[in-house]
């Protein structure tokens, strides 16, 4: 478990983290949200002890970060934003240097190092200098190294910035794998990963707590929540589809006309909707049940707070 306890960070008289208190728990994906300058990496670097607090307590798998440093942070695996890393080393002396200094040496050293290289598909850069990678490249061999000593849990900050949609899919596909026994907390600003692999998210801003819940509880703060699109072929007019279904309360269209979102009450089912477009025989290509828009509801709750 991950405890946080009154957790605040000051920089002269700025306050970047104000009072954070949460737990995590094994099994769990907690996605860190939050706008820019929210205090996120900050929040990082102090549960990995690479910034001391200003007040509170931090415990990695019971282990005082303050009392015992060195222990807590053998637990963890640390992906921090940019992925540093030596630029004149190989992907494959980078993971060897960091394999030694995780206290891993011979056969067993190289067996790590081989391993990650195969899980995160480093093989065709592995004997190349780091600063001639690319950016998905270099985040990739930054995540290797945070997963080689095989940690209790890992800080990821931003792990697929730079990845194509493919390299995305892998890399949630590897962070789904191995959330089973480990501890996750993945700091993103790509909503729709919260819904990819986390089965909890918290919502920073100006380093205070707005939201912590499941991605659904999230979802459902949306005002979309519930709200039913029809997508036409044409523009119709929006006006003529809404007065033919009793208890739309509003509307929104999109930009090219062909999407029509209604807001309704309760009592007006997606079935309704679909009986009513194929009654008038709109020339539809869809009718959709929306679940919340991630987007919708961050930008509502940072800006309120705000």
């Amino acid at each position: 478990m991950i405890e946080i306890e009154h957790l605040s960070k000051y920089f002269g008289d700025f306050r970047a983290v104000n009072n954070l208190s949460f737990q995590v728990k094994t099994g769990e994906v907690l996605g860190f949200l939050g706008p820019n300058g929210a205090g996120k990496s900050t929040t990082m670097k102090m549960i990995t002890g690479f910034l001391s607090p200003s007040d509170g307590v931090i415990r990695v798998c019971g282990l005082d970060m303050q009392e015992s440093p060195r222990l807590a942070k053998q637990q963890i695996g640390y992906l921090p934003e940019g992925a540093p890393a030596y630029a004149d080393m190989t992907p494959w002396q980078f993971l060897h240097f960091v394999a030694e200094i995780r206290g891993f040496s011979g056969k067993e050293q190289r067996e790590r190092v081989l391993h990650v290289i195969d899980q995160l598909q480093l093989n065709e850069v592995a004997h190349k200098p780091i600063e001639t990678l690319s950016k998905g490249f270099k985040r990739r061999v930054g995540l290797a190294q945070a997963i080689i000593h095989d940690p209790k849990v890992l800080i990821l900050d931003e792990p697929t910035d730079g990845l194509d949609p493919n390299q995305k899919h892998q890399v949630r596909e590897l962070i789904r794998s191995m959330s089973k026994d480990k501890i996750v907390i993945v700091s993103t600003h790509i909503l729709e990963e919260v819904t990819a692999v986390c089965s909890r998210a918290m919502i920073i801003s100006r380093g205070e707590m707005l939201f912590d819940g499941t991605p659904e509880e999230l979802q459902q703060r949306s005002k979309y929540h519930q709200a039913i699109t029809l997508r036409f072929t044409n523009s119709p007019d929006p006006q003529t589809i809404v007065n033919a279904i009793a208890g739309v309360e509003s509307f929104e269209v999109s930009s090219d006309g062909r999407d029509i979102t209604l807001f309704a009450k309760s009592d007006v089912s997606y079935q309704q909707v679909r009986e009513e477009a194929e009654k008038h025989q709109w020339n539809i290509k869809g009718v959709f049940l929306e679940q919340g828009r991630m987007d919708d509801v961050f930008r509502s709750i940072t800006e309120e707070a705000a």
